[in-house]
């Protein structure tokens, strides 16, 4: 459970930072819908990824 979880997180982390530079780079050529929606899926990824390292931490204290 614990190594699903730390790929999860890798996943997710990997996936909101490639979401937000291309959300950058698409604001940067004035494709502000496209930037907008790449940045929505960004943050989701983000939420996502904290989502689980909260999972991953709660886990981890009652394992100890």
């Amino acid at each position: 459970m614990m190594e699903e979880l730390k790929v999860q997180i890798k996943y997710e982390s990997s996936q909101a930072a490639k979401l937000s530079k291309e959300a950058s780079i698409a604001f940067e050529n004035n494709q502000r819908s496209e930037g907008k929606t790449l940045m929505k899926e960004a943050v989701a990824a983000s939420k996502k990824c904290q989502e689980l390292i909260k999972q991953f931490n709660e886990l981890n204290l009652t394992i100890k």
